[in-house]
């Protein structure tokens, strides 16, 4: 069922500038006279917040990658129950930093799960709704790094610490998906100044008017 509202999903690798271009894509949504919400994952509500907490934190063993992709759907089934659908509900621009295809990329490409059961997964948990656009954000490797030492310095999180040889799957994963659903997918060049990024992007969304 089509929702009044557009939901836009930020996705690509640690470091890609999602966060950045999220909020600037809000600004100017707002002064264009939308309403817009901004949003992430996994986090959003208050019960996917604490389950942020429990995946992300780096104290303890962390999790295997079942036990993981059953918490990130249920944190995402949270969110789109609580604030994601309701807000599409009633006509708002809803920007995700990180969705779906994030599970996808991180507990699929990464991790070595089935796409299929990650998929089933979001059916079961969030209804299957996915992004009227995602906008996949890639960024080289030696981009990544300069930018993940500028913002985290010797602090990444669980995930964001793992080896180089995992977040190369996890691009891999990336593109294979855009590749796959171009018709969804806009591939955005993430290594340039940030306004380049953002004309971009906003040119991408000429597709949704």
């Amino acid at each position: 069922m089509s929702l009044p509202g557009k939901f836009i999903a930020f996705e690509g690798g640690e470091g890609a500038g999602k966060s950045t271009q999220a909020s600037l894509l809000a600004e100017t949504l707002r002064a264009r006279g939308r309403d817009v919400l901004v949003t992430r994952e996994p986090g959003g509500t208050p019960g996917a917040e604490a389950i942020r907490k429990l995946l992300l934190d780096t104290a303890g063993d962390g999790f295997l990658p079942r036990a993981e992709a059953l918490l990130f759907a249920a944190a995402r089934a949270d969110h789109v129950e609580r604030l994601i659908r309701p807000a599409l509900e009633a006509g708002h621009w809803v920007l995700c930093d990180r969705y779906l295809d994030s599970s996808r990329a991180y507990q699929g490409g990464g991790g070595g799960l089935a796409d299929d059961d990650l998929l089933a997964l979001h059916r079961l948990g969030s209804g299957g709704l996915l992004p009227d656009l995602t906008l996949l954000i890639e960024v080289s490797p030696e981009e990544a790094a300069k930018r993940i030492a500028h913002r985290d310095g010797e602090e990444a999180d669980r995930i964001g610490g793992r080896p180089a040889e995992y977040h190369a799957r996890v691009a891999a994963a990336f593109r294979s998906f855009a590749e796959a659903e171009p018709a969804r997918f806009a591939v955005i060049d993430g290594n340039v100044p940030r306004e380049i990024t953002q004309a971009a992007i906003l040119a991408a969304l000429d597709r949704l008017a």
